[in-house]
């Protein structure tokens, strides 16, 4: 059976979610997260991190123009209420507590809350795949 003509399979957009050390990477221009980064100003992804990650990943060695740069290519989520409090479900399920896992629960809750195919690029792959479920990638950075 043929496709109706003009009808077109649309893929689920791809969504990549940055941790601490992604997003850090980026900033320093690693060439492997630029090219993930170059997708999303080519419209082919979109690119999010959290508040809390923008912090965590500040190094005062790097320009104000660097991060410019990557900041304009990257969605930064909005955290209230309910996102905290999934992220403080996610940790008691995974019995899980403290500063340690704390910004990783809230990446977690950012990443299930993403439409399409998301990839979750981080440097903590164990603490991630406790709080994501399978349908979500966790990348190794």
């Amino acid at each position: 059976m043929t496709k109706p003509a003009g009808r077109r399979t649309q893929r689920p957009p791809r969504v990549f979610v940055l941790d601490c050390e992604a997003l850090s990477l980026a900033v320093r221009g690693d060439r492997r997260m630029i090219a993930w980064i170059d997708l999303a100003a080519r419209g082919e992804a979109e690119v999010v991190t959290s508040p809390m990650t923008l912090v965590e990943a500040y190094d005062g060695r790097t320009t104000e123009q660097r991060w410019d740069w990557v900041l304009s290519r990257l969605k930064v989520a909005d955290i209230g209420k309910d996102e905290t409090r999934q992220a403080r479900r996610l940790l008691a399920d995974a019995k899980l507590h403290g500063h340690k896992y704390a910004i990783d629960a809230v990446l977690a809750v950012i990443a299930r809350q993403q439409k399409g195919q998301v990839t979750v690029f981080t440097s903590d792959v164990d603490d991630l795949e406790r709080l994501l479920p399978d349908s979500i990638v966790v990348k190794k950075v």
